[in-house]
């Protein structure tokens, strides 16, 4: 099985993350070398998921929305889904590779918002948090490696706290994305402006959509609630995420049907209501077309009735093998 799919759009290749169990551990964690190829790809992609990298050496540098920031270890770079990034003439690269989907981050909603602030940078210095990081990275390393018992728990807590420290290296100045680094940066401030206002727009509607009643509420509602059309919300949302409005808010509302059916004792019927649906038959319909499975079928799994190895196959190989 392969780490990372490359699935051609018409524009740009979208990689998404691949898991034996993704219902399970939609997780991985690893080197340069173990996550794949795929992991220091030079040509400019987006992704279904989040990555955070803590590069610890090499050369190179890194692309993030056109803004270009020379590797400079100990640094951080942070990919949330939607962007579109690249690595450019990169060498040696080591340090670890975080990968996870929006599922992983169910205990700790808000630390969204942190990872895409974050995100404003095509990477920077990790400061006075580089050896705590670097700690806790090899212990989630560790984790994910050896699978003890209950180590999802470990992982999810670790990574909240990854993403505290990370946070952490922004300083008070850290509010603002970087400037383009480097030649053309006049060019790409220019064509930043266009990026920027998509951007700022799809910000607005993360934040809206991640309230409690924002999973039920229509692309029309969000469109109007943020003065513009519905074309254009349409066409500014797709320019800084690369999927439409529609498809984020079937996202968030399977999102919050598995928090519910994770995290609480509701009914299948208060969950339903709940994740906006009017119809407990229509949103079971909806749940196994977005997930595969049942609502009833993901509660028993997740309730830790599965055991079998849920990690990227290289992984597992490279620990397990010879």
């Amino acid at each position: 099985m392969d780490r990372l799919r490359n699935t051609r759009l018409p524009d740009l290749p979208l990689h998404r993350l691949e898991v034996p169990l993704p219902h399970l551990l939609p997780f991985a964690i690893g080197t340069f070398d173990t996550i794949g190829p795929l992991s220091r790809a030079s040509f400019p992609h987006r992704h279904t998921f989040y990555e955070i990298v803590h590069v610890t050496g090499g050369s190179g540098a890194h692309v993030l929305d056109l803004v270009r920031r020379p590797v400079e270890p100990p640094q951080l770079c942070v990919i949330t889904p939607g962007q579109v990034h690249h690595w450019d003439e990169a060498d040696r690269l080591t340090g670890h590779v975080v990968l996870f989907n929006e599922d992983f981050l169910l205990p700790h909603a808000d630390d969204a918002a942190a990872l895409r602030l974050l995100a404003g940078r095509p990477g920077h210095p990790a400061g006075d948090q580089a050896a705590p990081i670097a700690a806790l990275l090899a212990d989630m390393g560790e984790e994910y490696r050896e699978l003890r018992p209950g180590y999802q728990n470990v992982l999810r807590a670790c990574l909240h706290i990854l993403i505290a420290r990370a946070s952490r290296t922004l300083g008070r100045t850290g509010d603002a994305p970087d400037a383009a680094c480097g030649e053309g940066a006049a060019g790409e401030a220019t064509a930043g402006a266009a990026r920027d206002r998509a951007t700022e727009l799809a910000s607005a509607f993360g934040r809206l959509l991640c309230e409690p009643e924002g999973a039920g509420r229509s692309v029309g509602w969000y469109a109007r609630e943020l003065g513009v059309s519905v074309g254009h919300f349409q066409t500014l949302v797709r320019r800084a995420t690369g999927r439409s409005p529609g498809s984020l808010i079937r996202q968030q509302q399977t999102l919050e049907a598995k928090r519910l059916l994770s995290g609480t004792d509701m009914t299948v019927r208060q969950i339903s209501y709940a994740a906006g649906f009017s119809d407990a038959a229509y949103f079971c319909r909806f749940f196994r077309r977005e997930t595969g499975m049942s609502p009833g079928e993901f509660r028993a799994r997740t309730a830790g009735r599965n055991h079998h190895d849920p990690r990227i196959e290289s992984i597992a190989a490279h620990q397990d093998g010879p």
